[in-house]
């Protein structure tokens, strides 16, 4: 009966082509689609994590309401108990101890007089040649210019702010901020090379700093504003996350706003929004396919009974019952879905693989961006890839078949003489 039923499908393309062109279109675009949310997710919760809030956040209280404007007089004191109690209670993910800064960064001329300030944003972390931050923050492939960082008082300026300021490895730079005691601190630090990260947010202007040189020079000996952990897996769990954050949080004490505090990445970074939707991203376009291709094809097999409304005539009359011809028509539909999701699957699989293996860029279009994502767009192909368009191009297909195929039902076999005398 199926090879019967193929037969015929090929023979006339008119009942065949157009709903394999329509389910393969929209499968191969639901695939690619899938795919593309999961890589853009996947890029903008990494570089977020390494860059900004790890996957998990300790902090003190009042600096995790504060956010992002915290000043350092916030900070986690006896960092070095709080890392090992941390490391000890939660051996499978990865610490690393953070200060953010902020000042005016002054270049000197060869006489000592200012030549060119800006004001800077920086971080410092462990940047040492056996610290993990040069792994955690990709530095060796980031490197532009210049070698990382040997001593406490060598820093990497992003490379487009060192043209702006037209410094080169080697040169001095001054740095005027405040202590976490509130008084002015005046630093000199050695520019030892400029990093480029592909992250547009971050190359537009940052300070790398090593955490021994920022503390000496903001008073903040055994001091950090945040401890951020990762994952061991490398991936982000946000439920996991979340978890961990309330476990942390659930014995510390209220009023203390110096108590050490626990935050998924979702809140500290401002992307709960963002990750609520990325999560519900893939069933919404799920639904929406079925729903459309449901409706497309609906029409389809109604335009195709209409044309094919005396063949069903001279099937009924001569006696095949109408749930054989109903069964028929699903059958039809089965092999056009069967065919058509899986040319969509692969068409779809083919061009989210040139986009997870090459990417696409769009650094000139994030100039002006505030979120920290790369700029380079890539997606990410997973096991759900190959079922999120093929089993709901065979669902689209069986409902629209479905649908239109009640028609069967509504021929009434008395008039089919009278129909065929006329």
């Amino acid at each position: 009966m199926i090879s019967f039923l193929v037969k015929g499908l090929l023979r006339d393309r008119s009942r065949s082509l157009f709903p394999l062109l329509t389910v393969a279109i929209g499968v191969s675009l639901t695939v690619l689609m899938d795919a593309y949310l999961r890589g853009v997710g996947d890029s903008i919760f990494d570089t977020t994590a390494r860059f900004v809030s790890g996957h998990v956040m300790v902090t003190t209280g009042a600096r995790a309401r504060e956010g992002a404007t915290a000043s350092n007089e916030l900070a986690l004191l006896n960092v070095a108990d709080l890392r090992a109690d941390l490391e000890q209670a939660y051996p499978d993910i990865a610490w690393t101890e953070r200060i953010r800064f902020g000042g005016l960064l002054d270049v000197p001329d060869s006489a000592g007089q200012t030549r060119a300030q800006i004001p800077i944003a920086g971080i410092a972390g462990d940047l040492s040649p056996t610290g993990q931050e040069r792994r955690l923050l990709r530095l060796d492939r980031s490197l532009a210019s210049g070698r990382l960082p040997e001593k406490p008082d060598e820093v990497l300026l992003s490379d487009d702010l060192a043209a702006r300021l037209k410094v080169s490895p080697g040169d001095r730079l001054t740095l005027l901020s405040s202590t976490m005691n509130g008084s002015m601190s005046v630093s000199n630090f050695t520019l030892s090379g400029t990093v480029r990260f592909g992250v547009t947010t971050l190359d537009r202007g940052m300070m790398l700093a090593d955490l021994a040189g920022v503390r000496a020079a903001l008073d903040m000996n055994d001091a950090a504003d945040e401890l951020l952990g990762l994952f061991s897996s490398g991936a982000y769990d946000d439920a996991r996350a979340a978890r961990l954050a309330e476990s942390f949080n659930a014995g510390a004490d209220k009023e203390d706003e110096f108590v050490p505090t626990m935050q998924a990445l979702r809140e500290s970074s401002g992307l709960g929004a963002m990750i609520d939707v990325m999560l519900a991203a893939s069933g919404l376009i799920v639904a929406i396919f079925v729903l459309a291709m449901s409706v497309v094809l609906w029409n389809a097999g109604l335009m195709g009974s209409l044309r094919r409304y005396g063949e069903i005539g001279i099937r009924l009359a001569i006696g095949e019952s109408k749930g054989a011809v109903y069964r028929s028509l699903l059958a039809e539909a089965f092999v056009v879905g069967l065919v058509g999701s899986a040319l969509g699957t692969l068409v779809g699989l083919g061009f989210s693989l040139y986009l997870q293996e090459v990417g696409f860029n769009i650094g000139g279009m994030m100039k002006n961006a505030t979120m920290v994502m790369d700029d380079v767009l890539r997606a990410r192909i997973t096991l759900s890839s190959l079922i999120v368009g093929f089993l709901p191009g065979l669902l689209a297909t069986f409902v629209g078949a479905a649908i239109s195929g009640l028609g069967v039902y509504k021929r009434q076999t008395a008039q089919l003489a009278k129909e065929f005398s006329g």
